[in-house]
């Protein structure tokens, strides 16, 4: 082998490592691409997922308010809670620990009983609460609907 030989063959061993090194340059930029295009959609994803875990939990805490303020309204007590006693424990029992992303209204809680004459003598508490986010809640308005939590307990009086 003849030193130009040499030559040619270092020469074309340091051609293909530029080579080499271009390519994984610009594998680099093309990964920061896609991640760049992907981002969005996982972040609507992620936030997705939060905000379906705050409608659940919201869901339970209404649940957990609707029966406190049934019980207050069926337990034997004289004279009787009103509809704005009963009212209050719920509001109290869920407005503290609700949780949304965006400002929202206060509950709105409905209070049925039935006449005392009739057996059984059941009192229903209603309560409904209009969940906003930034995904959930917009893919909502979107669709035409709110995404309203609704929570019900029926007890019969003492």
């Amino acid at each position: 082998m003849t030193e130009k030989d040499v030559l040619l063959c270092a020469g074309a061993i340091d051609a293909q490592r530029h080579r080499d090194r271009l390519g994984v340059s610009q594998q680099r930029g093309a990964a920061a691409v896609e991640f760049a295009m992907l981002l969005p959609l996982l972040m609507a994803l992620f936030m997705g997922t939060v905000e379906m875990g705050l409608i659940l939990y919201n869901k339970a805490v209404l649940t957990n308010a609707s029966r406190e303020g049934a019980r207050v309204g069926i337990v034997l007590r004289s004279p009787k809670p009103t509809v704005a006693e009963i009212t209050d424990v719920v509001l109290q029992k869920s407005q503290s620990s609700l949780i949304s992303l965006l400002p929202t209204d206060a509950p709105q809680v409905t209070v049925l009983q039935s006449s005392p004459a009739v057996w059984p003598n059941t009192l229903k508490v209603s309560v409904q609460y209009t969940f906003k986010g930034y995904v959930v809640g917009a893919v909502m308005q979107a669709l035409g609907s709110s995404s309203l939590i609704h929570a019900s307990t029926v007890m019969v009086n003492e």
